[in-house]
């Protein structure tokens, strides 16, 4: 199979685990996910199938939303519940106004510089920083430029907030609930955390791990598979003449003749078909020599 199944990833899971029991399931070893999500943490976990593993890194660039809940007055060394407490102040969040939380909180919407926690993925000179953490190791971490698009506030109840977080690619949920317990000088880490959408997959339409063995049971998986084409509908497509075959078959530029009706200017992106109708990949118009270049191939 080709695409890519929303995957509802449940807690105690991996990334990691959740594809390797995929791959049991539906008996293919070309899989892939596409970004870490907490082993604690559920939710949204868009997963490559075969020639939809060319998509893992574009996915992981697509803009997320989720809902978690901070608690204030606890400090931990991974930043949420799970980890070693560092400090507990549940007097100082108890001191708290809901005004002062909300003003705290709706600071941090837009870009800012976040630094990433030692217990991540991330890798300093080959190495992840979760393994240098377990070792009791801290290194230095350049801080990060991410950006929250909006932070809603869906309940307070001190010592615990609710928030709805749409964010960019690399934020850290744990690392923001810890910078606003820093800033409201209490201390905060990160309680629940529901991912609820990457970029088009949203949690309504996931499915879990028992759904997926079902469905590929009852030979009725294909049908909740998003197919690599389909995740480009909104690119203008352009279908090239028999003679460019050959070209576009070795992954070389052709010259654009005509699209769907849809204006092509420099560098934007356009669905390649052959000939016969066949989609190629993704191409990108090169306005100094009108000629389409491959940006991915499938």
């Amino acid at each position: 199979m080709d695409g890519i199944l929303n995957i509802c990833k449940e807690p105690g899971f991996t990334s990691h685990d959740v594809v390797a029991k995929l791959r049991g399931i539906l008996h293919q070893k070309k899989i892939g996910h596409t970004g870490t999500l907490d082993p604690d943490a559920r939710g949204v976990l868009p997963v490559c199938l075969g020639k939809g593993t060319k998509l893992c890194a574009m996915l992981t660039d697509e803009g997320k939303e989720y809902e978690a809940v901070l608690l204030l007055g606890r400090t931990t060394d991974t930043q949420d519940t799970s980890g070693t407490t560092l400090r507990e102040d549940y007097t100082g969040a108890g001191r708290l106004t809901e005004e002062q939380v909300q003003t705290c909180i709706k600071s941090f919407v837009g870009e800012y510089d976040q630094i990433p926690p030692m217990y991540s993925a991330l890798k300093v000179n080959g190495r992840k920083l979760y393994e240098l953490a377990r070792e009791g190791k801290e290194v230095k971490r350049e801080p990060r430029r991410v950006c929250f698009h909006a932070i809603e506030i869906l309940s307070i109840d001190l010592p615990r907030v609710k928030i709805r977080v749409s964010c960019s690619k690399g934020t850290y949920i744990r690392t923001l609930c810890h910078d606003i317990g820093e800033k409201l000088a209490c201390g905060g880490c990160m309680e629940e955390l529901l991912r609820t959408r990457v970029g088009r997959f949203r949690l309504e339409d996931a499915l879990t791990l028992a759904e997926v063995e079902e469905l590929f049971r009852e030979g009725r998986i294909e049908e909740h598979l998003v197919g690599v084409e389909e995740m480009f509908k909104a690119l203008p497509a352009v279908q090239c003449i028999p003679e460019a075959d050959k070209l576009l078959a070795n992954g070389n530029p052709v010259l654009l003749l005509q699209t769907d009706g849809k204006e092509v200017r420099d560098k934007d992106q356009v669905r390649m078909y052959n000939s016969t109708g066949h989609f190629i990949g993704i191409f990108a118009m090169d306005d100094e020599n009108m000629r389409l270049k491959p940006v991915k191939m499938f």
